[in-house]
């Protein structure tokens, strides 16, 4: 493989992760709209991936991100402690009683059920996290003094504001300059990017961010809508014969980007909210195109946070030095155990992962 990570005795910390961290409000099997209680989670799409790194796979993981110094915020923060996260990067935020100047996001997130689909209703405006400004972070500090072995950033981040897409160039050139490796998931959301110069920005900045990357992950809209490679017979419902055309996709967005060593992408085809084609595809610089065990029809419980597990899997893979095949397995059956429970973060483990990985059934285990 040709990725070049630096050894764990160097480093204070396997991975880290850029972005924000919200409150997820569940209401269940019921609606948000008619819900009279909410289980509460945390989640945001950059977190999880390092949460699912330290919490299912073991490594030392650490989130860079800011929070409202209010209950709200120390609430978020008890449950990435839960996670085993170390949150000694965290910024806070002095509150002023209102949130007329800072604030914490919420997540109302519905999980779906058969021909309803999953509904997310984000409450983000004026977030600590979307108010984080180049400067913020030492990260000559961080990944020259302390050490990180790998970064995990995203889309998401990077679209909450003009400033978080510095913050997130800023830190992706950092990392580079001191031999840190770089994820990013393309995690294109629309919604974000209509108020800060739409597609055509959310292009400009991925591409610039693209150029610090080694490892790419996005499905075929995020490479559509970020990078701006476009190719027939891509759809929403990948097939064998449309993973092929995504393959064309993957070797325009190499030939452009030599700095890519690894790219990877889960393939979704939806019948209802609760009944899931899955599977993964992934390439690396030295060993090609592999593909996962595809999983028709698989059931789901809860989707939120099913790629950010694809990538952490992924990702530890990568770490452990194994082969592509290897790694993209791990990466698609994570995911699939993910979806089996509520909530954005993983609560299998690795032994769980690694049977699944390797064609294990879902048998009763005594």
């Amino acid at each position: 493989m040709s990725l070049s990570i630096k050894p764990a005795a160097d480093c204070r910390y396997d991975a880290l992760s850029l972005g924000e961290v919200m409150l997820r409000l569940d209401p269940g099997e019921g609606r948000i709209r008619t819900t009279r209680q909410f289980q509460a989670w945390e989640g945001g799409g950059e977190y999880n991936v390092t949460r699912g790194l330290r919490r299912v796979f073991g490594l030392r993981g650490t989130v860079a991100t800011a929070f409202a110094d209010n209950e709200v915020g120390r609430l978020v923060e008890d449950f990435i402690l839960q996670g085993g996260i170390d949150t000694s990067l965290i910024k806070w935020v002095d509150f002023d009683g209102i949130g007329r100047n800072v604030r914490n996001g919420l997540n109302f997130t519905e999980r779906g059920f058969g021909v309803r689909g999953a509904v997310g209703c984000s409450d983000r405006g004026l977030t600590a996290a979307s108010q984080l400004q180049p400067g913020d972070f030492d990260w000559d500090h961080i990944f020259g003094d302390l050490g990180v072995r790998w970064m995990h950033t995203g889309g998401i981040f990077a679209a909450l504001s003009e400033s978080t897409a510095a913050v997130t160039i800023e830190a992706v050139k950092k990392a580079h300059e001191y031999g840190t490796i770089v994820s990013y998931d393309l995690n294109y959301r629309p919604s974000l990017w209509k108020t800060i110069g739409g597609q055509e920005k959310a292009r400009e900045v991925n591409r610039e961010i693209a150029r610090y990357v080694d490892v790419m992950i996005g499905n075929e809209e995020d490479f559509t809508a970020s990078l701006g490679f476009e190719v027939e017979g891509v759809d929403e419902n990948l097939t064998d014969l449309e993973a092929s055309a995504f393959h064309k996709m993957i070797e325009t967005a190499v030939a452009d980007f030599d700095n890519f060593q690894v790219v990877g992408t889960t393939m979704r085809g939806v019948h209802s909210a609760s009944d899931n084609d899955w599977g993964a595809v992934a390439w690396s610089r030295d060993e090609g195109f592999v593909e996962s065990r595809q999983r028709p029809h698989m059931e789901i419980l809860d989707r939120v946070g099913g790629g950010d597990s694809f990538a952490s899997g992924l990702i530890y893979g990568l770490l452990s030095g194994e082969p592509i095949q290897t790694c993209v397995d791990l990466g698609a059956a994570h995911g699939a155990l993910a979806m089996t429970t509520p909530g954005d973060t993983s609560m299998a483990t690795e032994a769980e992962v690694r049977k699944l990985a390797g064609g294990g059934s879902a048998r009763v285990q005594r």
